[in-house]
């Protein structure tokens, strides 16, 4: 008795390996940012990369509220300039000292601190207050406007209007906020001085770590029963209104995680770059942080980050290659991303791994079954195992298909 050889694939591995990508490549990122960017950059380039870090954390959260929830949220420089200034402030009455007044005030002729600051002297109201004032602003701006089931571009303008009124407010407000100047001249932050390179590295590992937390807690969101809820109110909010539960709460959650995301980005971004002004938080502003997801992958957490830091880091580079042309090379790259990746290079990377684990799929493995006799089986005159039979595609159909749905986080 021979046996006949039936084809059983052989794919336990993939799933395995697909799963461990994930993590094995978030603390490969972590390393490196740890261990090899202190040791290799100058105390120059990593201020900078502590800047691209904050505008991450803000990808994050743009990335859970528009790529799982399709909020396009056009006015996250709201929040993020909320954050920041409540640091800010905080950071200003330190360097004052008791009694003292901040040195923009002092030239704009105030006498006496305004009622607004004086609760930000104490640290741990500012420290909550990063996080409290985006996510208020952004509860009940989503209340009024996702329970009047405005949404899509309407929304995307209102965040916008938002945004440039926010930066009106504090232009007009010299003595109060520092009009188009903003607060500047900052010196101490908790104890690191922000002179001291050693002091800097300390807050550059703090911003790392804290995108990492960002990161990990959006994770946890996209892929538990929120984050399917999430993404169900983003394909079909009537449906799951008809379901019995209500998109507006849902949205509004995401919105306003997405938000609190923001302003401990603005209030890290303080101390990291030395400054914040209304020009780090108006509608250009905003809109390179979207620009920087949509180029990244909306779809995807890692693909958010990414974007943001590729382009603020194009940013710096062609503002320093060609100091007339920088703004019309950071849009050509935006347009040839979106015409050749309409799903941003996350996308693109999945479908590139697919494409490579179709070709470089292994051959099936051998299963000897008995049938009968060798001569029976070789010219079909006898009987055949119907297990032995192996079903083939049809001519022209590939057995792996490349992935066009998410990416995942």
């Amino acid at each position: 008795m021979t046996g006949a050889v039936a084809t059983v694939p052989d794919g336990s591995a993939g799933p395995v390996r697909r799963r461990l990508a994930g993590p094995a490549l978030f603390v490969a990122v972590g390393l490196l940012l740890v261990l090899v960017a202190p040791a290799v950059l100058s105390p120059f380039r990593l201020d900078l990369l502590g800047k691209y870090l904050c505008y991450a954390i803000v990808a994050v959260g743009i990335g859970l509220a528009w790529g799982r929830g399709g909020m396009l949220t056009l006015g996250q420089g709201v929040f993020f300039g909320l954050g920041g200034y409540a640091m800010g402030m905080h950071l200003k009455l330190r360097e004052a000292g008791p009694g003292g007044l901040p040195d923009f005030m002092v030239w704009s002729g105030v006498e006496s601190l305004p009622a607004l600051w004086r609760p930000f002297a104490n640290p741990v109201f500012a420290l909550a207050m990063v996080v409290v004032l985006p996510v208020t602003v952004a509860v009940l701006l989503g209340l009024l406007v996702f329970r009047q089931r405005v949404r899509g571009a309407y929304f995307a303008v209102l965040s916008q209007a938002l945004a440039a009124a926010f930066v009106i407010l504090l232009v007009g407000q010299q003595g109060l906020t520092g009009g188009t100047n903003g607060l500047t001249n900052f010196q101490m932050f908790y104890g690191l001085d922000l002179y001291q390179p050693g002091d800097k590295r300390i807050l550059y590992l703090v911003v790392v770590a804290v995108l990492g937390a960002m990161f990990l807690l959006a994770w946890q969101l996209s892929r538990s029963r929120f984050g399917q809820l999430l993404v169900a109110v983003r394909d079909g909010e009537d449906r799951v209104r008809f379901l019995g539960y209500e998109p507006a709460v849902v949205k509004t959650i995401a919105f306003a995680v997405s938000a609190g995301m923001a302003g401990i980005a603005g209030a890290l971004f303080v101390p990291m770059v030395g400054l914040l002004s209304p020009a780090n938080l108006g509608i250009v502003a905003s809109l390179e942080l979207l620009i920087g997801v949509a180029i990244g992958g909306r779809f995807s957490l890692a693909g958010a980050v990414g974007g943001a830091l590729l382009v603020n880091y194009a940013k710096t580079i062609f503002s320093e290659e060609s100091a007339d042309n920088w703004v019309y090379l950071q849009g050509a790259m935006f347009v040839v991303v979106m015409l050749w990746a309409p799903r941003g290079l996350a996308g693109l990377t999945a479908d590139l791994r697919a494409a490579v684990r179709h070709r470089r799929r292994r051959p099936p493995r051998a299963v000897a079954a008995p049938v009968g006799s060798g001569t029976a089986a070789a010219n079909g005159s006898g009987p055949v195992d119907p297990a032995a039979r192996v079903e083939r595609p049809a001519a022209g159909v590939p057995a792996v298909a490349a992935n066009r749905g998410e990416e995942p986080a």
